[in-house]
């Protein structure tokens, strides 16, 4: 029989200092050391990050406030997808800004997985995926700032469930009050061009 492959256990961690709580994921007990140590690190590190690009687009050097967390999406089946967001509020802005970026990996390797990574090598997953988002917003009746022009290579995205979900951040596409525009698209719909061996191929897998 199959030794069950179990979710990792996530700690929260918290980063507190004046006017910032900033709440992010570090995981804790995987019996290889150097795995755990190289995942917790660029999660960290994709935490500073999303500070430090809030001072840049806000073009601030303080804010009244900065709250961060996080979500898990999938952690089963050896992936762990995650998203953490950062949301900084500066005087006499007219609004704060949440800035939201994910991460996904294999647990067993370490390997951070790029949108690309999920996808046979020479499909074009960029023409695919911009479709089914292209049909989403019209079916959905979402207000875009301009025309679609489709998602990038590297566009942001987490997996949960059985579902890859394709995202924007604030004003990349659409008026800020529409929040961060997702698009799920069934895992199921990409069995042509997807890696078997990735991610995706591990969710659509019936077990």
């Amino acid at each position: 029989m199959a030794t069950p492959v179990l979710p990792v256990s996530i700690q929260t961690m918290i980063l507190q200092q004046q006017g910032t709580t900033i709440y992010y994921p570090q995981i804790v007990g995987l019996s290889n050391t150097n795995v755990q140590q190289t995942i917790n690190q660029t999660i960290y590190q994709q935490v500073q990050s999303l500070i430090q690009q809030q001072y840049q687009q806000q073009g601030t050097n303080s804010f009244t406030e900065m709250i961060g967390s996080f979500e898990i999406k999938t952690n089963e089946r050896n992936i762990l997808s995650l998203s953490l967001t950062n949301y900084a509020y500066a005087y006499q802005h007219a609004h704060g800004l949440t800035l939201m970026k994910s991460l996904t990996f294999n647990v067993q390797t370490g390997e951070q997985y790029q949108l690309k990574d999920l996808f046979k090598p020479g499909s074009n997953y960029v023409e695919a995926l911009s479709k089914i988002v292209q049909t989403q917003i019209n079916e959905r009746n979402i207000q875009l700032l301009g025309e679609f022009s489709g998602i990038s290579p590297d566009q942001d995205f987490y997996i949960a469930d059985k579902a890859l979900v394709i995202y924007f951040q604030l004003y990349e596409i659409t008026p800020y009050y529409v929040g961060f525009p997702m698009f799920p698209i069934s895992v199921f719909s990409l069995q042509d061009i997807m890696n078997e061996n990735g991610p995706l191929g591990q969710m659509a897998v019936n077990n």
